[in-house]
C-alpha cells in the first residue's frame, strides 16, 4: 500500500517516516524549497531538525502525484483542511485524518468536513499522544485508529504499525476526533496554570475537570465515554497538558506569564490548534447545552475579553456541585 501524506510540517514528516518503514510514501508540501531538501538531503531541518529521513519518502509539490496512492494521511492544520482538500485529486481514496480541531464557522469536525468534500471516500481518524519529534525518532507510543469500516481499519493499522508505533483500532470516529480537539484547548489552560504559578495541585485538578468537560461534550455529540478515556482522549490530554513540547501548553505558559495572545501567536512557525478551536468549541458546546467553563475561560483569554486573574477567579467562584455533574 502506497501512502500519501498531505502536509510537510513536523507531524506530517514524522508520519511519513513511520509509513516509509513499511513501503513507499509520497509526501506533499507547498514549499518547493522544503520538497527539494527532503528529496536531496533526506531531512526536514525546518520542522524536524536532526532527524534522518527514509529514502522511501518522495516529496512533491504536485498534488496530482497523490492520485497514485492507496490512502492519504491528511496532516494539514484543521483550519486549512478545506482549502487543501480543494486542491487534491477528486477520488474516493481512503482518508486518514490526523489534524485535531473544529472548523471555524461551520463548527464541523474534520471527519464531517471530509465527508462533505469527498462523500464517497472512506474516513479514518488517527489520534493519540504523539509528539512528532519522538515519533520520528522511533520512541514508543500508541494511538487510536478509528474507522467505521473494520476491514479498512485493520489494513491501515497493519500498514502503519511499527515496534514503537502501536495503533489500537476503534469504530468511534467522533470520539477519537472530539478527544483530540478538546485536549488542545485544555492544554492551553494547563499552560496558563503553570505560567502564573498556581501549582501542581491546581494542574491536576484542571486536567480532571477538563476531562469531565470533554466527556460531557463528547456524550452530547454521540461519542463513547470509553473512547474519551483512551489514547485519543485522556492519553493525549495527559501528554499535552504536561510538557513544553506541546505547542498549546507553551502558548498557555506564555499567557500565564503575562504575554499577549497576539504576540505569542504571531511569532510561531507551527500552529497551536487549540487557539482556533477554543472559540468554536465554546460555541458548539453552548449549542448542545453543555457547560464547558474551562474552555470558555481559554476563549476569553485568547480573545482579550478577560485577564488571567479574572478567569482564575471566575473558575474558583463557581458554585459547588456533585463531582459527577
Amino acid at each position: 500500500m502506497r501512502l500519501g501524506v498531505v502536509g510537510g510540517g513536523a507531524w506530517g514528516t514524522a508520519l511519513a517516516q513511520v509509513g516509509a518503514a513499511g513501503g513507499p510514501v509520497t509526501l506533499w508540501a507547498r514549499s518547493a524549497e522544503l520538497v527539494a531538501t527532503i528529496n536531496a538531503d533526506h531531512a526536514n531541518p525546518a520542522y524536524l531538525p536532526g532527524v534522518a529521513l527514509s529514502a522511501a519518502i518522495a516529496a512533491t509539490t504536485d498534488a496530482q502525484a497523490l492520485a497514485a496512492c492507496d490512502a492519504w494521511l491528511l496532516v494539514t492544520p484543521a483550519q486549512h483542511l478545506r482549502t487543501v482538500m480543494a486542491g487534491l485529486p477528486v477520488t474516493d481514496t481512503p482518508l486518514v485524518l490526523c489534524a485535531k480541531g473544529i472548523e471555524a464557522g461551520s463548527r464541523l469536525l474534520m471527519s464531517e468536513l471530509a465527508a462533505d468534500l469527498r462523500p464517497g471516500a472512506p474516513i479514518a481518524v488517527l489520534s493519540g499522544p504523539t509528539f512528532a519529534h519522538e515519533v520520528a525518532a522511533g520512541l514508543p507510543t500508541a494511538v487510536t485508529l478509528a474507522c467505521a469500516d473494520e476491514a479498512l481499519g485493520t489494513i491501515l493499522a497493519a500498514r502503519l504499525a511499527r515496534p514503537g508505533f502501536r495503533p489500537y483500532r476503534s469504530d468511534d470516529v467522533l470520539g477519537a476526533e472530539i478527544g483530540g480537539a478538546v485536549k488542545n484547548v485544555l492544554a492551553i489552560a494547563c499552560g496558563v496554570v503553570a505560567g502564573c504559578g498556581l501549582g501542581q495541585n491546581a494542574a491536576a485538578a484542571l486536567i480532571a475537570r477538563g476531562f469531565a468537560e470533554m466527556v460531557r461534550f463528547g456524550g452530547a455529540r454521540g461519542a463513547r465515554a470509553e473512547t474519551l478515556a483512551g489514547l485519543s482522549g485522556l492519553g493525549d490530554l495527559v501528554l499535552t497538558c504536561s510538557s513544553t513540547s506541546s505547542r498549546n501548553y507553551s502558548l498557555g505558559l506564555g499567557l500565564g506569564r503575562g504575554e499577549s495572545a497576539e504576540s505569542l501567536l504571531a511569532h510561531r512557525r507551527t500552529v497551536a490548534e487549540g487557539a482556533a478551536t477554543a472559540p468554536v468549541l465554546a460555541e458548539a458546546a453552548r449549542a448542545c447545552g453543555v457547560e464547558m467553563p474551562i474552555v470558555e475561560a481559554v476563549r476569553d483569554l485568547l480573545g482579550g475579553a478577560a485577564s488571567v486573574d479574572a478567569v482564575v477567579e471566575r473558575l474558583l467562584a463557581r458554585p459547588l456541585r456533585d463531582e459527577a455533574r
